[in-house]
């Protein structure tokens, strides 16, 4: 009779995966990382991220858009740029931009990161800094003056009518622009359009009447986004298709325009049963593209991407310990775990995103259903679902036999929606954060990167000390 862990694992899914494999001690390894020696080393809970992950990525999304341009004949060129607000962590830019990528921000800050990375020799000339997000004062300011520093390369994305006046306004150097669309939203979200963006009725007026004749600025770049991602349904290829006809359109009447940028939404691995064929979407859109140019007679342009999970997302994982066992009734147990979901991966509680989750030890014993719960005293400090069984299964508890668990592929945003480093709800500490590197012999190195936060913290951030 099959009732292991290991045998419920094996007769769910296709195990082991290429970044989840079991050693001989019937542990977890996560590319290939010993997660149980990490543990006994330095302890739980603890938040790691492994950073060849992040170039591997980002190596992968640059050969699947070479073979479908190839494959094509297509004549553009691609760009794979880095949407900083996943993960603004130097250690994330430094692995990111190794890959010679670009970089797109969001907001006033992201420039003073970009300044950082100049005087670092991280960005040079070449390097474009795509400027998102709605923009004032400060951001605006931050713009002209990497612009007025002479990297030619900035292009900020026109959000809204006022803000192209309030860039001109302060530079004194002709610049390349960009023009977002507002994309139309999938029939089942709240409202209609995008906030963000220009209405595509509206896009050619706005260059005729505020961009052609403006001495300081080319249109460089069409900006084309869905909040919901690059997904093969109905939804997204009708949007794609929309957002040509205004790129042909916008290219027969502006000369600059050269460039469209497709941004971001591949998705990342959530269940062991995910399914995605990402060569396949790179080649459906770049034909797609070159059907729509080729038949109105325009020139192809180059391809734009800011692909911000995907770069980051599966490079990092969160491990807890299982501390004790509640049974609140016959049907519900409670493991309770050593941190705080709400804390360390605020987007399981916010919108109920699921991550993969695995037990590290004892995939040898029986296991059970189980419900996750966190430190707080939140009544919403829970994990109870799994995406593809819709429940949590795990080795039995055993008092006398401590059960770890990981959370995996959790890189991008938890940190900064968490509020890394700051406050945390009931004042639960953040983690330990290590990082793991790879040698050009294949040794691994780990550094830690920060110590699980301490009282003392907290107590300066209220003013205690």
């Amino acid at each position: 009779m099959n009732t292991k862990y290991i045998d419920l694992i094996h007769q769910t899914f296709d195990f082991p995966q290429e970044e989840f494999t079991i050693n001989n001690r019937k542990q977890l390894l996560f590319h290939e990382l010993d997660l149980m020696q990490l543990i006994q080393e330095h302890g739980t809970p603890l938040k790691l991220t492994y950073l060849p992950k992040i170039s591997e990525n980002i190596q992968l999304a640059k050969s699947w858009f070479k073979a479908a341009m190839k494959k094509h004949k297509y004549k553009g060129k691609y760009h794979y740029s880095y949407c900083t607000k996943s993960s603004h962590f130097k250690h994330v830019l430094d692995e990111a931009l190794s890959n010679d990528i670009h970089i797109e921000t969001s907001s006033a800050f992201d420039l003073n990161i970009v300044d950082s990375l100049i005087k670092s020799g991280k960005i040079n000339s070449k390097t474009y800094v795509i400027c998102n997000g709605f923009k004032r004062d400060a951001y605006v300011q931050n713009i002209i003056n990497l612009i007025n520093s002479g990297h030619k390369n900035c292009i900020p994305i026109i959000d809204n009518y006022e803000e192209l006046p309030l860039l001109t306004s302060g530079t004194k150097k002709k610049f390349k622009v960009g023009i977002r669309i507002a994309s139309e939203e999938e029939p089942k979200f709240e409202f209609y359009t995008s906030r963000l963006g220009i209405g595509y009725k509206n896009i050619l007026n706005f260059y005729r009447n505020e961009v052609k004749n403006n001495s300081k600025v080319d249109l460089k770049m069409l900006h084309f986004f869905i909040n919901t991602g690059i997904k093969d349904n109905a939804y997204y290829w009708n949007e794609l298709n929309k957002c040509l006809k205004v790129y042909i359109d916008l290219k027969r009447i502006c000369p600059t325009l050269d460039s469209l940028n497709i941004g971001g939404g591949f998705p990342i691995k959530t269940s062991l049963a995910f399914d995605y064929d990402y060569a396949y979407m790179v080649d459906e859109i770049i034909n797609q593209i070159k059907l729509a140019c080729d038949e109105a007679e325009v020139p192809v342009p180059h391809i734009f991407t800011e692909f911000g999970s995907f770069t980051v997302g599966e490079s990092s994982a969160n491990i807890y310990k299982v501390l004790y066992q509640k049974k609140q009734n016959d049907r519900e147990s409670w493991n309770m775990i050593d941190s705080s979901f709400i804390t360390t991966l605020p987007d399981s509680w916010a919108i109920n995103k699921r991550f993969i989750m695995l037990p590290i030890n004892r995939w040898e014993d029986t296991y059970e259903r189980v419900l996750l719960g966190g430190l707080t005293c939140d009544s919403d400090d829970y994990y109870n679902s799994e995406q593809h069984i819709n429940a949590i299964y795990l080795p039995k508890y055993n008092k006398e036999k401590p059960l770890y668990i990981g959370f995996f592929n959790t890189g991008a945003y938890q940190e900064s929606i968490g509020g890394y480093g700051g406050l945390q709800h009931c004042l639960i500490p953040q983690p330990k954060h290590i990082l793991i590197n790879k040698n050009d012999d294949g040794t691994l190195t780990t550094t830690v990167y920060k110590e699980k936060q301490t009282y003392n913290d907290f107590l300066k951030i209220l003013g205690y000390e």
